[in-house]
């Protein structure tokens, strides 16, 4: 059966808030942290991708957002009200904040129209079907309200969650690895599909998310998040084009990764010598290249190269190359039809605008 959409309204949530995450720290019962001193805001009505690996304390900063978990130390404020610290922590359902789940968390023994009003135990029969159907309305599902959520796809099923999320107007939407469960080729259109809606809802929205291209994708701004630690905070073309280390732009490219030393304001490479400047001669850095940075050719060109493998993947190519003074294979994505089927010994130009110059760290060893 092939769930078709209802129709949409477009009335707001409620009036977008500012969540404050002030200094806060976690710590398990064993002495490990997983949260080391957050100090971020999302600011009203902005989607703010919380960004990062496993293990590097995003969920459990969402987590203490919403009341499921209490934090270390530090606070939260919502609008300037503190909600969580070392003398108030106000319960999940007093706090004004929705959370969509990883799982949709759908009862699968009641309709939608029944999870939808699940969490608004505080209004009347009559006053939670209402408010139900507004947010089913919003999520272009309201025709589907009697119908039970095996028959809907994954992509229905989250718009089901988020349309519960938002049914008791909440005033900061979070929403914990919300496409993961979806199919790779459903997650564009569903995507795109929920932020829609948040924009329309007006809500602060916080989405978790491990995927670089995904926060991209939604986020206003994001928060890169390393070990517990917040790395780097902004939009997406600052955190792409303005790495504060090697590891932000790691997260956000595949690189070539060359250690050298700076002399007369440049450093020399395998594949070619870089400006670096504000370095000191001498001075250990690490030259980052992304995979994208290279032109290539099998006309006579900047620097020779052997194609050691390649990978089809219809727009681009993955090649493997051997170059001159490189101890490991570079690694280049470049356009499909660069170079003909047969070609072996070819030339590379390095593009200057894929090339990022940091001081070498014992975390970028």
């Amino acid at each position: 059966m092939t769930v078709q959409e209802g129709s949409r309204v477009s009335a707001g949530v409620t009036f977008a808030a500012r969540l404050y995450f002030d200094n806060i720290t976690h710590t398990f019962g064993n002495g490990s942290a997983t949260l080391r001193g957050i100090s971020l805001a999302a600011e009203p009505g902005e989607v703010l991708c919380l960004l990062g690996p496993s293990g590097s304390g995003k969920t459990t900063l969402l987590r203490i957002a919403a009341g499921i978990e209490a934090q270390t130390t530090g606070r939260v404020l919502l609008n300037d009200k503190e909600i969580a610290g070392p003398s108030v922590f106000l319960p999940p359902e007093q706090r004004s904040i929705g959370l969509v789940f990883q799982d949709f968390a759908l009862f699968p023994h009641l309709t939608i129209l029944d999870n939808v009003r699940f969490g608004l135990t505080a209004l009347s029969r009559e006053e939670a079907k209402r408010e139900a159907m507004i947010a089913l309305s919003r999520v272009g599902l309201d025709t589907y309200a009697g119908a039970y959520p095996h028959i809907l796809s994954g992509g229905e099923q989250q718009r089901v969650a988020l349309a519960r999320a938002i049914a008791p107007r909440p005033a900061v939407l979070l929403m914990d690895e919300p496409f993961s469960g979806l199919d790779s080729r459903l997650k564009d259109a569903v995507r795109a599909e929920t932020l829609d809606i948040l924009r329309r809802s007006r809500a602060t929205a916080i989405v978790v998310t491990h995927d670089a291209e995904e926060a991209m994708r939604m986020g206003d701004r994001i928060a890169l998040l390393k070990d517990g630690r917040l790395k780097q905070v902004g939009r997406a073309e600052e955190l792409y084009q303005k790495p504060a280390d090697l590891f932000v732009a790691g997260f956000f490219s595949e690189l070539n990764v060359f250690e050298t030393r700076v002399q007369a304001g440049s450093a020399e490479t395998p594949v070619g010598r870089v400006a670096a400047p504000g370095f000191a001669d001498g001075q250990k850095v690490t030259v980052a290249v992304r995979m994208s940075g290279f032109d290539v050719g099998e006309a006579e060109g900047e620097m020779q190269a052997r194609v050691l493998s390649r990978r089809y993947l219809g727009v681009v190519e993955l090649l493997d190359l051997a170059v001159p003074g490189a101890d490991t294979p570079v690694r280049a994505r470049v356009r499909c039809g660069a170079l003909s089927s047969q070609a072996r010994d070819i030339f590379l130009s390095l593009r200057r605008s894929d090339v990022l110059v940091f001081e070498t760290r014992a975390e970028n060893a």
